[in-house]
């Protein structure tokens, strides 16, 4: 119903009856609540009438004057004889020193109980409460009421000037000509004509296949996320307050490219760079979306691929007469906020692949390819180790991109070309595709990459497929592979799932484990010849046998037998691809590539050996 005071709608017998049979609640003296009540919010909203009853003479006053009614955080602030603090529950009543001759008019209050008349501050005595030397009610009234009073009072008064003359008149008859000054200060400032903005901020449009889906804010301490796509996909999830969104997260560069770029920050890559993957451009203007490229796969690679060598031209960069390095040259192209920008550490460069076979960087056009160059310093082999591991995953059953070894200039290693299968085949295809990691899909920034475990990877994507069963299944041969082929790389950012929503869908049509984009055998390269797994899978890293595999399957759900045959399947493949499996001609002419590639054949034989 209400409250209960004594004395206006409940005499001291009634209460006392009340309380004694639990149907009332006393919360302090002379006021009562209904038991059955929220009393919490109750005596919120009856704060006013409260007041009144417990303090007849006092008067609203401070930012109280102004609301009629509590603050947002519960405080009621008064002035009257003397200086006291009453809590009831959630409502805190404030009152201080009124002066000695304060000017109050009248305001009428209603609530559930109907309407009332109290005594609250005028507006000249409020805009002198606003100015109180170390006063809890001055700071209750926040810069727009200043402004909202000021504004009232120059319009009572005629002019600024008016305006000051009052409220000196009134301060000088309560003794508050500090007050007064700080007040008069306060009309006369110079109009600003606009609020100073802090130059660091940002506010950026994340689109997705060019169709901007919300706005990306930097306010120079943390971000905030604002969906603006309501009919579609959910694609990008706000989870920790302040923190970029992990989708978001995952997309920008890590490693080599980070340090060429020379970003400071997340804010620096994100304000330079323009293009992502999973088809996602972020700028600042929403004009700049038209101006750039679609990615869509208008050249297969499987056309220009013969023996597993890519027979087009390439015409990226090269060592060439330059003193300048091979990195160097693909930061300069990096350098241009219109190149796709890579997650990873190892270096790649995003390339387009068009109709007459020419391999170039992606700068004004569709980023279709990945060029994966060699390495330096023992990782001169890792393309080719990466062609071989990736053609045993072939072998395995695993869907796959299509992909080639690249011959490059000035007498660099051959690099590995990986297709993308993020994007639109076709000019006509509306299809919306996006590829989630797991670091983004389990939350964990990805300099955390190696801290995740298969089970949580599981546990993640059974609620998250649109095939969990099959997926499953995929995820435990993924991992067993990882252990058979010695991969010490297999970390949260080379998993992900491959999303695509349909025309006009507002919910992803297809959730799936992604195809294998990224798998090498670590061990055979310097320092990592004993290499352990990068995620943990039953509490292990290393020393894995079946019965661990095994352990994780009841785990995640898969049947005994189910796992027993596709770890049976998987490791027959690789069995027999291993038997087919060579570098092509041109690389194995006797270099460090071809030993590595020998090397790493012969530690895939011995991890099946002891799988068996």
């Amino acid at each position: 119903m209400g409250v209960y005071l004594v004395g206006e709608n409940i005499d001291k017998h009634r209460a006392h009856y009340m309380t004694e049979t639990g149907n009332g609640v006393q919360l302090m003296r002379g006021i009562y609540a209904d038991a059955g009540d929220d009393i919490e919010a109750m005596v919120l909203r009856h704060a006013v009438r409260i007041a009144r009853y417990l303090y007849p003479h006092a008067y609203l006053s401070a930012a109280s004057a102004m609301l009629l009614a509590p603050t947002r955080d519960g405080r009621l602030f008064l002035s009257g004889r003397r200086k006291q603090r009453t809590r009831i529950r959630s409502l805190e009543i404030i009152q201080n020193e009124a002066p000695p001759r304060p000017s109050v008019g009248r305001a009428v209050i209603g609530d559930d109980m109907g309407e009332f008349h109290v005594n609250v501050s005028a507006m000249r005595q409020r805009f002198l409460e606003a100015f109180r030397l170390r006063s809890e009610h001055a700071a209750s009234l926040d810069e727009a009421m200043r402004e909202s009073i000021a504004a009232r009072l120059v319009e009572e008064y005629g002019s600024t000037q008016g305006a000051a003359d009052a409220v000196f008149a009134l301060a000088r008859e309560n003794q508050w000509s500090r007050e007064a000054e700080q007040a008069e200060r306060f009309l006369r400032r110079a109009p600003v004509a606009a609020p100073v903005a802090n130059q660091a901020t940002l506010d950026l449009i994340v689109a997705w296949h060019g169709a901007p889906i919300g706005n990306l804010t930097h306010d120079g301490f943390e971000w905030r996320w604002r969906s603006t796509d309501a009919d579609g996909p959910a694609l990008v999830r706000k989870t920790t307050p302040g923190l970029l969104p992990p989708f978001i997260e995952a997309l920008l560069p890590e490693g080599w490219l980070n340090r060429v770029l020379k970003n400071p920050d997340e804010r620096t890559e994100l304000r330079s760079g323009k293009r992502y993957m999973s088809n996602i451009t972020i700028v600042e203007r929403v004009e700049e979306l038209a101006q750039l490229p679609a990615d869509i796969l208008a050249t297969p690679l499987d056309a220009y691929t013969r023996d597993a060598m890519f027979t087009g031209s390439y015409v990226g960069p090269g060592r060439g007469d330059l003193q300048h390095s091979f990195e160097q040259h693909l930061a300069a192209i990096f350098a241009r906020g219109e190149t796709p920008r890579l997650p990873g550490v190892q270096i790649k460069a995003p390339m387009f692949l068009d109709g007459s076979g020419k391999l170039a960087p992606s700068t004004d056009t569709p980023f279709t390819h990945i060029l994966k160059p060699a390495g330096a310093s023992g990782f001169e082999a890792l393309p080719a180790i990466e062609w071989q591991s990736m053609e045993l995953g072939r072998a395995g059953g695993f869907v796959m991109p299509s992909i080639a070894l690249v011959r490059m200039p000035d007498d660099m290693p051959a690099a590995l070309l990986v297709e993308r299968f993020d994007i639109r085949t076709r000019q006509d295809d509306r299809r919306r595709l996006a590829l989630e990691d797991m670091s983004s899909v389990l939350d964990v920034p990805a300099r955390e990459k190696y801290t995740g475990t298969f089970e949580r990877i599981a546990a993640a994507l059974r609620p998250l497929s649109t095939d969990p069963e099959a997926d499953l299944i995929v995820l435990l041969k993924r991992a067993v592979f990882a252990w058979l082929i010695a991969d010490g790389d297999m970390h949260l950012k080379n998993m992900a799932m491959l999303k695509i929503a349909g025309e006009g869908s507002r919910t992803f049509t297809s959730v799936r484990m992604a195809p294998l984009y990224d798998a090498v055998t670590t061990r055979v390269f310097p320092s990592l010849e004993h290499d352990h797994m990068a995620l943990k899978l039953s509490g292990k890293d290393e020393r894995l046998k079946r019965a661990d595999f095994r352990r994780f399957a009841v785990t995640a759900g898969i049947t005994a037998s189910a796992a027993d045959t596709a770890m049976d399947e998987l490791a027959a493949a690789l069995e027999r691809g291993l038997d087919g499996l060579a570098l092509p001609a041109p690389l194995t002419d006797g270099s460090t590539g071809a030993e590595r590639a020998a090397q790493m054949r012969d530690i895939v034989r011995g991890q099946l050996a002891a799988f068996s």
